[in-house]
């Protein structure tokens, strides 16, 4: 089933409380792999889902990547304190540009040190990016010994595309897992990116993607 590679994810500015308690309540619901919320719904969340299986996931430097390096490594260890169990943070996407691979790592590094292990995946914003860059972002990742490379954060020009989570798995080559995220809304969707190779999928469109599982099962 697909809700196993499910982020429900809720990173809106405007989102309120009741919002919030209602994605806990669907991913617990479809037993979703995770909620992805930012920093300060955290441990309303891990209250919320107390006795599921669902992790939450916590946007780290999001949606710009370009706090420094000690704010995002100060937000994730907040969040772990909080009860965060997945990472999700924005590089400096500038660094990268500049051929700074010193500092783009520097900041992978430091919010995987923060998180004593868990999860971090590293949000490079494809739609940005060169595939040089998109390489080069990913190989970094890797260097840095984190979990998962990204697509997209879903706030900038465009999201995932198919032939970016290939380039981002070939590249990888088994070392960390593929998430993609960004305007996957429909079965096909999904599952054009998971025959890519996605690990798992970031989409604020969960409860309808299995609505419509639903009704093709019924079928």
């Amino acid at each position: 089933m697909i809700n196993s590679y499910i982020d429900h994810t809720l990173l809106k500015q405007n989102a309120t409380k009741d919002q919030i308690l209602k994605l806990c309540e669907e991913a617990r619901q479809y037993e979703f792999a995770s909620v992805c919320v930012m920093p300060t719904w955290v441990k309303t969340c891990k209250e919320a889902l107390l006795g599921s299986k669902v992790k939450v996931c916590v946007a780290i430097g999001f949606p710009l990547g370009s706090t420094t390096t000690e704010t995002k490594a100060f937000e994730a260890h907040q969040a772990l304190f909080e009860g965060a169990e997945e990472f999700d943070m924005v590089i400096n996407i500038g660094a990268l540009k500049d051929k700074n691979n010193d500092l783009v790592e520097e900041d992978i590094v430091a919010v995987v040190n923060a998180t004593g292990g868990l999860t971090v995946k590293v949000i490079i914003e494809t739609c940005l990016l060169t595939d040089e860059e998109k390489i080069r972002a990913c190989l970094l990742a890797v260097k840095a010994k984190a979990h998962f490379v990204k697509t997209s954060t879903g706030f900038s020009t465009a999201g995932a595309t198919v032939a970016d989570v290939i380039l981002m798995k070939e590249t990888v080559n088994g070392k960390a897992l593929v998430k993609a995220a960004g305007g996957v809304r429909t079965l096909e969707d999904v599952n054009a990116m998971i025959e890519a190779g996605a690990n798992r999928i970031g989409t604020s469109g969960g409860v309808a993607l299995m609505t419509q599982t639903e009704m093709k099962t019924a079928y």
